[in-house]
Parts: structure tokens; C-alpha cells; sequence
């Protein structure tokens, strides 16, 4: 057909493009950063750090020190508040994205022009003809996908005027409407009913972060029945009242008792082990992030995929659309991104022991000056060294220069000269009651063991997880709040089948995975008190996600916050828990010499 050799063209000049600013990074970099300072010469920002319109990278790293979001946000106040004046970029200003709010629950305002759609939908441009490399499209007829969408890009023009032919990794169960719906309970349910009804045709499944599918086949646990009722009789659930996703859908939905009858045998079956295999047959891979502190929903999307490859596609955030994994088929704890050169003028800093123990200050969002060394030793993303971890810094087309991302990485490898990097964590999450410093990684490490060792000999698997450093107490003391799941006969109630003293013991587990100044604490300078799990009823983590969207969070970029502060957070938390249980005894510790 011609419009599969259209598509066949258009991925192999993908995987050339990849290959050339790969091959060509430093040099692609170079002319990105010329790109950025020419375009933005006069803005405001640049013109106070004194380049006053010198485009060349060495007064640019000179004179423009690296920065976060505290930084810029009285710029990004006046922006927000009507100011049109180039403060930041000398294009209007299009939109703000609002971060995910991994960092402790807060959101941050990230601005972004219209030229940037243009980047990112060629970004997403790249990612089919490296998914077809290793998941041929050809094993069903249709081809499509069922998943969520990051919604700023899915509300753009590029998204709704996409058409199939010029690119078949946008082809979707579910209509637009239904997509860009605001009612997250009519979006899901009206997507879930599409990719239902169109069950044969599925070849991928997933959304944008492992939590929030997790979250989607939960609702289809809860919603079956009704959506099986839709199916059989050709009429949509009262429910769904936003009229534009009614239309969409009926274009969709007809009577199909057959269809219904298949739906309701294989969701009346327990366990759900395999659910997504067994609903949408033709499904090749689950799709979505499951890198970093996601790597906890692994064990549930396994369960629930039973042998469906996770792919973790590509790696990027609110400030910019970053890199790719080359190769998706790998096991999940091996993704590593490929950063594409042309995305964004990328450096590095060096990673030290200080920049990721969290925030020492107490203030919030505190941070201390910079001075001349950090300035300095910023690198290139071509002189990164291998194994080595850095924090990611980009200076982008709409406007930051020299952001700290937030974001930690080590460099896994080379894709020609252009590095692949794991994703490690966040900077700055942590957990601290006097001189201990436990960040985002060593948490997670810590909450794997515990249910490793402890709830997985017993079919149970954790569903979430957050923290917070109490200090409420004498002594403060750690709380973990975990919502979990036995996969049995499906009772409802499952919080109260693993007996207290199981939870003791991953308690006890969890301290003896901290390091060595919080175990001191604990055992010597009895300045820490035993650490605390309060298991939370069934989809308190829905909850909180609901919170975070009430409060202007998409659902589609939501993470849950892996350290909270926030009252109304800590408030939601404790109404919802069923039981506490402590550490037994202090964890193992000895002075050194």
C-alpha cells in the first residue's frame, strides 16, 4: 500500500535522524545552544547576567549560573500575571506546564512557546520507528493503542489535526473527545469502554506513568459490570453526561452480547492474574515509565500483564522532552534513555554525596548561593563519564537557561556520543530527623526489601507507598504509609489477612536497609525512634491522586509524592488508616574501629 510505504520512508529517515545527532552530538549541541541565545538575545533574563547580546557558549556559561525554579519565580510571577514584555523569551509565552509534583507534592509553573508542540511532536515522530525495530505493528489489523495522554500536548493542534496515515503511533482506541475530556471519571470510563470494544485491535497498552494504568485496570475492576451492561445493550451509562464524548463513543459502541459475555467470564475470574492478556489478546507490551521510584509498580503491572514486556519509551518532563530507550524490550531495571541532542542544550552537574541526602534547610524550597565551583564544573553532554551520576541542567528554547531539573542520572552507556543514562531519582526527596539524610533512592531500596522479603512470600504485593519524618514524637521518627493488596479470591478486605507481626518485620527490615547515621541514630544516639508503617485502606493512593487533580494536577503526569509535608496531605493519610504497627527491636549497628 502507499501509505505504508509512506510510513516505511518517514521511519527509516527516523532512525537516520537518530543515528546523525547521535553520531554528531556535540557539534548537534553547539548549534541547539547558538540557536536558543541567538533567538533570545535581548530577553530580559539574559540581558541582567550581563551577556548583553553575545550569543557564545563561553559567556553563556560564564556569566549564566545555574539555577532552579526558586530562582525564576518572580519572572515567572510577572508572566503569569499579564507581563508581555521578553522577560524570559523573546516568543510569547503560549502556555505554562505544571510539573508533576514529585518533589514533596509541590507543582511548579514551567513556561513554553508554540514552537515547542512543533519539537515534541517530532520527538514523538521518533519513537514508532524504534518501538517497530522490536513489536512489529502487522499482528493486528487496527494496530491501535489503549493509554492516557500527557494532557498539554494531546490539547494541542499537532495532536487533534494528527492524521493516522503520516503517523501511526498516534492511532488510539479512544476518540479525542474522550481523551481531553475534564471529568477524569468520564475520560476513564469512556476510554476504558472504547479499548474494551475494540479488544482485538489493541496491540499496546499503558499511560504516560506505570501508577497511573495501575490506577485505570483498578477502575475497570470496580466498573466492569456497568461496562459490560454498555456493551451488551449499545447504550452508553447515563454517567457520561459531557455530550461531545457521548457522540464519540456511540460511533463506537453497538450491542454485542457475544463481546459482553467474553468481558464479564474473564473479569468474574480470580485472581486477575493476566487480566490484560486475557481481555485484549493481541497486546504485545505495556507501555509506560516504570524507571526510578516507579520501579515499585513493577511486581502489580507483571501480575497483572503475566508476561507482557514493560516498556518504558522515552524520558521527559514539563521543562523538556529529553531522550528515548533504543532499546524497549529491555527488562525494567535496565532502561536507560538516549538524550537527543536537538532537544535541548543539556550539562550536567557532578553528583556529590550532599546533593542527595534532601534539603538540609529548614525552609522549604531554601537553597544555599552559588559560587564560581558550580559554575565550573558543569560538563557537557558529551565529557559525561561512565558510571559516573549527575543532576541534569537544560537551557530550552522557551526560555530556562541553565535549570536544574531536579533529576539524577547516571550514565549507562554510549549510543555513538551521545550518552544513555538510568534514571536514578529526584533530588532533594528525603526523609531527615536530625543528622540523617534518607533520600528518594535509599527509600525505595528499602520499601523493595522489606516487601521482597516479607509480603511477597505471602501472594501480597504493595499497591503504594509515601513517607513523611515525624517529628511530633520524642523522638521524631520515620512513618510509612502503605496501601497493599493480596492476590487471592479478590475479598475486598484484604488489610486485615497478613497477620501484625508480618508488618513488624518489615519494619525492622526497612531500618537495617537505612544507612549507617540513621541506624546510629536509632541505636546509639537514641535520637530516632523505631520506624512506623500504618497500612491505609484500599485506594487511599486513589485519594490522594483525586486530591492532587482537584488541586490542578493532571492525571496523566501525577506521581505519587514518595515524601509528604502538606497538612491536608498528612490529614488525608491518617483518615484513612486501618492499623500501625512499629519496629520490634533497633536495627543492627557498631562503631567503626
Amino acid at each position: 500500500m502507499e501509505c505504508s510505504s509512506v510510513v516505511k520512508e518517514k521511519e527509516k529517515k527516523a532512525l537516520e535522524f537518530i543515528e546523525y545527532v547521535t553520531t554528531n552530538a556535540d557539534e548537534v549541541q553547539k548549534q541547539v545552544l547558538a540557536e536558543i541565545l541567538a533567538q533570545n538575545a535581548g530577553v530580559e533574563y539574559l540581558q541582567r547576567h550581563g551577556l548583553g547580546g553575545r550569543t557564545d557558549a563561553d559567556s553563556f556559561k560564564k556569566l549564566v549560573p545555574a539555577i532552579t525554579h526558586e530562582d525564576i519565580r518572580p519572572d515567572i510571577s510577572r508572566i503569569a500575571n499579564g507581563d508581555k514584555s521578553p522577560i524570559l523569551c523573546s516568543y510569547p509565552i503560549s502556555e505554562f506546564l505544571t510539573s508533576s509534583g514529585t518533589s514533596g507534592g509541590e507543582r511548579k509553573l514551567i513556561p513554553t512557546i508554540e514552537e515547542e508542540f512543533d519539537r515534541r511532536s517530532f520527538f514523538y515522530s521518533l519513537l514508532m520507528p524504534v518501538m517497530n525495530k522490536h513489536i512489529p505493528e502487522s499482528a493486528t489489523p487496527g494496530g491501535l493503542r489503549a493509554r492516557t495522554a500527557i494532557t498539554s500536548y494531546f490539547k494541542s493542534t499537532h495532536f487533534i489535526n494528527r492524521t493516522i496515515e503520516e503517523d501511526p503511533y498516534m492511532n488510539y482506541t479512544s476518540p479525542n473527545d474522550t481523551i481531553l475530556c475534564l471529568d477524569n471519571y468520564q475520560s476513564m470510563y469512556s476510554q476504558i469502554l472504547c479499548g474494551l470494544c475494540l479488544h482485538k485491535e489493541v496491540v499496546r497498552v499503558g499511560a504516560t506513568f506505570g501508577s497511573v494504568f495501575i490506577r485505570a485496570i483498578q477502575f475497570l475492576e470496580n466498573n466492569w459490570p456497568i461496562l459490560c451492561n454498555d456493551i451488551r445493550t449499545g447504550t452508553l451509562n447515563p454517567e457520561i453526561t459531557d455530550q461531545l464524548v457521548r457522540d464519540s463513543v456511540m460511533k463506537i459502541l453497538k450491542p454485542d452480547p457475544v463481546l459482553a459475555d467474553f468481558i464479564e467470564a474473564e473479569c468474574r475470574k480470580k485472581p486477575w492474574k493476566g487480566i490484560i492478556t486475557r481481555l485484549w489478546p493481541n497486546t504485545m507490551c505495556i507501555e509506560a515509565i516504570v524507571t526510578g521510584t516507579l520501579s515499585s509498580y513493577v511486581p502489580t503491572l507483571e501480575y497483572y500483564g503475566h508476561g507482557l514486556p514493560l516498556v518504558s519509551s522515552f524520558y521527559a518532563s514539563s521543562e523538556a522532552y529529553f531522550g528515548i530507550n533504543l532499546n524497549p524490550l529491555c527488562k525494567p531495571s535496565e532502561v536507560s534513555y538516549t538524550l537527543i541532542p536537538t532537544m535541548a542544550f543539556f550539562e550536567f552537574l557532578p553528583v556529590k554525596q550532599s546533593d542527595i541526602v534532601g534539603d538540609t534547610s529548614p525552609y522549604p524550597g531554601a537553597r544555599s548561593p552559588l559560587n564560581e565551583k558550580e559554575r565550573e564544573e558543569l560538563v557537557d553532554l558529551i565529557d559525561v563519564k561512565l558510571g559516573e551520576e549527575y543532576e541534569l541542567v537544560v537551557t530550552t528554547y522557551a526560555g530556562l537557561y541553565r535549570y536544574k531539573v531536579g533529576d539524577i542520572l547516571q550514565v549507562a552507556g554510549f549510543k555513538n556520543k551521545a550518552p544513555h543514562f538510568h534514571f536514578i531519582g529526584r533530588k532533594n526527596v528525603a526523609l531527615s530527623i536530625e543528622a540523617d539524610k534518607t533520600d528518594e533512592a535509599e527509600l525505595k531500596r528499602a520499601v523493595e526489601k522489606a516487601v521482597i522479603n516479607h509480603l511477597r512470600p505471602l501472594n501480597a504485593s504493595l499497591v503504594d507507598y509515601t513517607a513523611y519524618a515525624d517529628k511530633s514524637t520524642v523522638p521524631g521518627h520515620y512513618v510509612i504509609f502503605w496501601e497493599y493488596i493480596v492476590h487471592n479470591e479478590g475479598s475486598k478486605s484484604t488489610n486485615q489477612v497478613i497477620p501484625p507481626s508480618v508488618f513488624e518485620d518489615c519494619c525492622l527490615t526497612m531500618e537495617e536497609s537505612l544507612d549507617s547515621v540513621y541506624r546510629q541514630g536509632r541505636v546509639a544516639d537514641k535520637s530516632i525512634g523505631p520506624l512506623e508503617i500504618r497500612i491505609v485502606e484500599r485506594g487511599t493512593f486513589d485519594s490522594l491522586m483525586d486530591y492532587a487533580i482537584s488541586s490542578g494536577a493532571s492525571m496523566s503526569q501525577y506521581k505519587t509524592p514518595r515524601s509528604v509535608k502538606t497538612a491536608p496531605i498528612l490529614d488525608l493519610l491518617n483518615s484513612k488508616v486501618v492499623s500501625n504497627h512499629y519496629s520490634p527491636k533497633c536495627p543492627t549497628w557498631a562503631p567503626k574501629g
